[in-house]
């Protein structure tokens, strides 16, 4: 796909079922439904051969990923990642699946981020799954916790364009892990993030930072942005270093971050009230925005509630187009918006939609 191509195809996984929208003109129409009433974690739009993942959470039967080879006009079971069996009296949660929190397509491999924290690769596009072992046997994964789950989890996977062999993750709450050979070995980089929630003598630790979602601009792709527990950080270094951003306005709370494709200093963030109320500050919505590295931010309102809004945006529910122009995003009370300009004006394309967990451009 073209770098400034428009995409005119979204995915909504919601507590209901996963919506597809197609676009007219600034207008968005939901098309169809798959898996109605159920609850879709997450989903991997369509690749250039029409192929999506589809990934589920239907409680009592577990954990389920469904594969569709038509762009989701049929969907079919496929294996869904497991782990192996725990060894007796091993330290740490369950050795078991409770959720896939993202799926991402790079260079031939999909990649799966689960609660309980583990990493699981597929090369046959989710017929099988392999635990990436070296990450799981870190030491330092038995220091990870859970944020707003029990466990702790693996909600952002960032492969680097150029190099087929690296790969960066982000971890709620066990920080930022890269890989430059394909999984075989891993540093933690988070270095720089600080944890206003732990004792002042361990606010620094790399091991325990609670990055809530972490975004690369793949045309410049040693520049990330991290929406963290504590604020909002950025890195120009690939992860070497991470650099706190001060002046955030409205609040520097928030889940969801999208970087730019192309322009390594424009990014979006959905800020909130902290984590005891999850709501947008004085019952408003809005979107900040940066042009300049995040020296300085735009609040973007225009379209949104004003008033008497309790919508929270989650980790994924913040989508920016290939074209660097178009956003949707969604909201935990099912309200669903894009725009058209980079986020000044913003329209509602439902107000009456599930739960929404993440939205995908494909």
């Amino acid at each position: 796909m073209s770098t400034n191509a428009v995409n005119d195809r979204a995915w909504v996984a919601t507590r209901k079922g996963l919506f597809e929208l197609s676009r007219h003109g600034v207008v968005w129409r939901i098309e169809r439904v798959s898996f109605l009433g159920e609850p879709v974690t997450a989903v991997l739009p369509p690749d250039g051969k029409g192929r999506m993942l589809a990934a589920l959470n239907l409680g009592h039967f577990g954990v389920k990923v469904h594969a569709s080879a038509d762009s989701g006009a049929n969907w079919t079971e496929v294996a869904a990642p497991a782990y192996p069996p725990q060894p007796e009296a091993a330290p740490g949660p369950a050795w078991k699946t409770v959720m896939i929190w993202v799926l991402e397509q790079a260079h031939g491999t999909v990649w799966a981020g689960t609660l309980p924290g583990g990493l699981f690769r597929s090369a046959d596009f989710g017929r099988s799954w392999q635990l990436v072992e070296a990450l799981w046997q870190q030491p330092g994964r038995l220091e990870w916790f859970g944020g707003g789950y029990d466990v702790p989890g693996i909600h952002s996977i960032c492969p680097h364009p150029q190099r087929q062999r690296e790969l960066l993750v982000g971890v709620s709450c066990g920080g930022v892990w890269v890989t430059c050979d394909d999984g075989a070995s891993w540093a933690l980089q988070a270095r720089g993030m600080s944890a206003a929630y732990m004792p002042p003598e361990r606010a620094a630790d790399e091991n325990i930072q609670d990055a809530h979602r972490i975004a690369r601009c793949d045309g410049s792709p040693d520049t990330l942005w991290c929406q963290h527990h504590n604020g909002v950080w950025s890195s120009g270094d690939n992860a070497a270093s991470w650099q706190p951003i001060t002046e955030v306005p409205v609040s520097a709370f928030g889940f969801a971050v999208a970087a730019h494709p192309r322009d390594p200093l424009t990014a979006w963030f959905a800020p909130a009230q902290a984590d005891e109320r999850r709501v947008p500050s004085n019952g408003a919505m809005a979107v900040n925005r940066t042009r300049d590295g995040g020296a300085s931010f735009e609040t973007l309102r225009e379209g949104l509630p004003q008033r008497d809004c309790y919508d929270l945006v989650y980790r994924h529910g913040l989508a920016v187009a290939d074209d660097g122009v178009n956003l949707l995003m969604g909201s935990t009370t099912g309200n669903l918006w894009s725009s058209s300009d980079s986020g000044e004006l913003w329209h509602a394309v439902s107000l009456n939609l599930p739960p929404i967990h993440a939205v995908r451009y494909g």
